[in-house]
C-alpha cells in the first residue's frame, strides 16, 4: 500500500511538473507570436521609411545628416536578428524618425506635397498599429516573466532554460520627449 501511495505521489508530481513546463512553453510561444505581429508592422514601416526618405531628399538636400541617420537606423533594424536586437534597432529608428520630423518643420513646401502627406499618414497609421502590437507583446512578455519568476514555476524555468525577457520599452531619449508637454504651432 505504501508503495502505491509513493508511486501515486511521484506520478502526480511528474504530471504537475509537465503542466508547469507546458505552460512555460505556451507563454514563450505566445511572446514569440506577439513579436511576429510586430515584425509584420515593422516590415511595412521599413518600406514606408524608404519612400519617405526618397521623397524628402528632393526638398531637404542639406539635411543629409538626418537622412543618413534614418537610413542607417532603418538598415540596422532590417538586419537585426534576435528579438532583443530588433527591439534596440527599432528604438534607434524611432529616435531617428523623430529627428527627421523635427527637421522637416522648416519645409512648408514639403509639408504641402501630396506624396509626403500620404506617406506621413501611412507612417502614422503604422506607428499606431505598432503601438497596439507592442502592448500585446509586452503583455505576453509580462505573463512569461511572471511565470519564470514566481514559485513554483521558477524552479522548472531555471531547470529548462527559461529566463526573464525584456519588454519593448520606450528609450531614454523618447522618455525625455514624452515627459515634456507637446508644442502646438499654428
Amino acid at each position: 500500500m505504501t508503495l502505491i501511495i509513493i508511486i501515486a505521489v511521484v506520478v502526480l508530481l511528474g504530471l504537475w511538473g509537465v503542466g508547469i513546463y507546458n505552460n512555460l512553453v505556451k507563454l514563450r510561444n505566445n511572446r514569440e507570436n506577439a513579436f511576429a505581429n510586430i515584425d509584420v508592422q515593422l516590415k511595412q514601416r521599413h518600406d514606408l521609411v524608404q519612400q519617405l526618405v526618397a521623397t524628402v531628399k528632393g526638398y531637404a538636400a542639406h539635411e543629409k545628416e538626418v537622412l543618413t541617420r534614418v537610413t542607417e537606423a532603418r538598415a540596422a533594424a532590417m538586419n537585426a536578428t534576435g528579438i532583443n536586437e530588433k527591439i534596440q534597432a527599432e528604438n534607434a529608428l524611432t529616435s531617428a524618425l523623430q529627428g527627421l520630423r523635427v527637421s522637416l518643420e522648416a519645409y512648408p513646401d514639403l509639408k504641402a506635397n501630396q506624396n509626403f502627406l500620404q506617406l506621413q499618414t501611412e507612417i502614422a497609421d503604422i506607428e499606431n498599429k505598432l503601438a497596439a502590437v507592442r502592448r500585446y507583446f509586452n503583455t505576453a512578455t509580462r505573463e512569461l516573466n511572471n511565470a519564470v519568476q514566481t514559485f513554483p514555476s521558477n524552479i522548472f524555468a531555471g531547470m529548462f532554460g527559461f529566463h526573464k525577457e525584456p519588454m519593448f520599452e520606450v528609450t531614454k531619449d523618447e522618455r525625455v520627449n514624452l515627459d515634456k508637454a507637446p508644442e502646438i504651432n499654428f
